[in-house]
């Protein structure tokens, strides 16, 4: 299914649903200025946690106590004080059962995926917040390059604009899944992944003078509006409306602006030109079947991808590297997609194709209604 079809029917749904869903114009007047302000510093309370913790004394745990060791001589913390603070963590049987993989199977379905974010609720709501932030949005579009589009579909995806940002204790959450990661292939890997989180939470907490129980997050861990793992948070998030902290939480601006310096830092490029994905068809001998699964990169000239028996209308930009992309849709026939490397650029948000081409359908959807 074209992304046109898609929208067109949005559009009725959206506008029929919710008449009143216009976006908000600029304001220059003092008051409103006074008003936005007075709203941005309101500082939202940390959401009650949704699940009953287990003490298990983590403390007494080896590898956790091991673990504490190291923290405490890495970061030259009293390790007393990190031991009454692990006292403290709970063990979350919801996040263990919430990070299993989904059941061997399944087929999968881009058309079932794609109508849980691309729906009326999310449009509205993106368009409220595209016309509240406006400025930020395309101050961030001038400074990093990347569309407000891309950047309004990220966080409409990720908490439909700060309104499901997660009600788990982040200490309780990457603890539990740092030590208690559920039988795997990848369980070391996993759980070396989410001690590395839990320490950068530490060390996030300490930066900015925050209590590390204090902090709520989804089950996984991520933060605020865009959703930020820790370590994310430490390297990427920005400072985007000069207030002298990073909120991802209470800031829009804040999160808009870290939205789009994690993707440059990821390989967004301003200077890709054409669009994002080209709707693709492919020819029955099946020789581009090579060019898929290879990875989260742009690695195929349009010249190599045309001889394999890909095409596409309009032919995209010539100097351009893509990727070949599959959309299955289980008992239905797979979509094509050709992808530059902005959009492999997304995956590194969620390494997920589904993931990369929600953010733009939903994108595009609200700037089709703007």
């Amino acid at each position: 299914m074209s992304i046109k079809p898609l929208i067109t029917a949005l559009l009725l749904a959206t506008l029929l649903g919710n008449a009143c869903a216009t976006p908000t114009q600029h304001k220059t007047s003092k008051a409103s200025k006074a008003a936005a302000h007075k709203k941005k510093t309101v500082k939202k309370k940390a959401p009650a946690v949704d699940y009953e913790g287990e003490f298990v004394n983590f403390g007494d745990w080896k590898e956790v106590s091991s673990f504490l060791d190291d923290v405490a001589v890495r970061n030259h913390w009293d390790r007393a004080e990190l031991s009454n603070l692990m006292g403290q963590v709970r063990f979350v049987d919801s996040a263990v059962q919430l990070i299993k993989p989904a059941p061997p199977g399944k087929p999968k379905n881009w058309q079932a995926y794609s109508k849980l974010f691309i729906e009326p609720v999310r449009i509205n709501a993106g368009l409220k917040f595209w016309g509240e932030n406006s400025a930020a949005l395309e101050r961030a579009e001038a400074q990093y390059g990347v569309p407000a589009e891309v950047i309004v579909g990220i966080i409409g995806v990720e908490t439909v604009y700060g309104r499901n940002t997660g009600r788990f204790r982040v200490l309780d959450a990457l603890t539990t899944l740092a030590f208690a990661y559920p039988e795997t292939p990848t369980r070391n890997e996993r759980m070396a992944f989410f001690r590395r989180e839990l320490e950068a939470a530490l060390q996030y907490a300490r930066k900015n003078n925050l209590d590390p129980l204090s902090l709520r997050g989804s089950f996984a861990g991520a933060i605020g509006m865009p959703q930020f793992m820790p370590n994310s948070v430490m390297k990427f998030a920005v400072d985007f409306d000069g207030d002298g902290q990073i909120d991802l939480l209470n800031s829009p601006t804040d999160a808009i602006g870290s939205v789009a310096a994690f993707l440059v830092a990821h390989g967004w490029q301003r200077e890709l030109n054409g669009a994002i994905v080209y709707p693709a068809a492919v020819a029955p001998h099946l020789q581009w079947e090579r060019m898929l699964n290879q990875g989260l990169v742009a690695s195929y000239s349009w010249n190599e991808l045309k001889v394999a028996g890909v095409s596409t209308e309009p032919a995209p930009p010539d100097h351009t590297k893509y990727g070949l992309v599959d959309l299955q849709n289980g008992a239905e026939p797979t979509e094509y997609w050709l992808a530059n490397g902005n959009f492999f650029a997304i995956t590194q948000y969620n390494r997920s194709y589904f993931y990369a081409m929600s953010v733009l359908e939903l994108g595009r959807a609200i700037k089709q209604l703007r």
